[in-house]
């Protein structure tokens, strides 16, 4: 797949946008998504102190980056770059793959309904925010 067309710079700062949505979210909901995860304060400040505790977040700006690449991929291989188009292929994406992945693994994992609402409502979001950008930068 050629991905000449694609603005570049639109990807990374759809990355870049749904990184800090992430941590939004995130701060905002923390203590509601400690609970649901099943740990304690204690040991999330046990974690805060550990060499690797960047990691995560690393990983996480590597993953809203591949995120944002493929769903520019996707937008410009069916040629729909407008902001409408960005936000339903986001949609469509999130329910066809995010949601059911998260509730088929959750599920297994016996893991509460409170944390795949969380996850879910994360990555919806962030999924939104990047078709938006994505949508509406369009190609270079």
């Amino acid at each position: 797949m050629a991905f000449s067309g694609i603005n570049h710079v639109a990807i990374l700062v759809a990355a870049v946008a749904a990184w800090l949505v992430g941590a939004a979210w995130y701060m905002s909901l923390g203590r509601l998504w400690t609970a649901a995860v099943g740990l304690t304060s204690q040991q999330m400040e046990e974690a805060r102190r550990r060499p690797t505790a960047y990691l995560p977040f690393l990983y996480m700006f590597i993953a809203d980056l591949v995120m944002a690449w493929v769903l520019a991929g996707l937008l410009g291989h069916i040629g729909a770059l407008t902001v409408r188009a960005g936000i339903i292929s986001a949609a469509f994406c999130w329910a066809g793959f995010v949601l059911t992945t998260l509730v088929a693994n959750y599920t297994f994992a016996m893991r509460s309904w409170r944390l795949i609402l969380i996850d879910a409502g994360h990555w919806l979001v962030v999924l939104l925010v990047m078709g938006a950008i994505i949508g509406g930068w369009g190609v270079r």
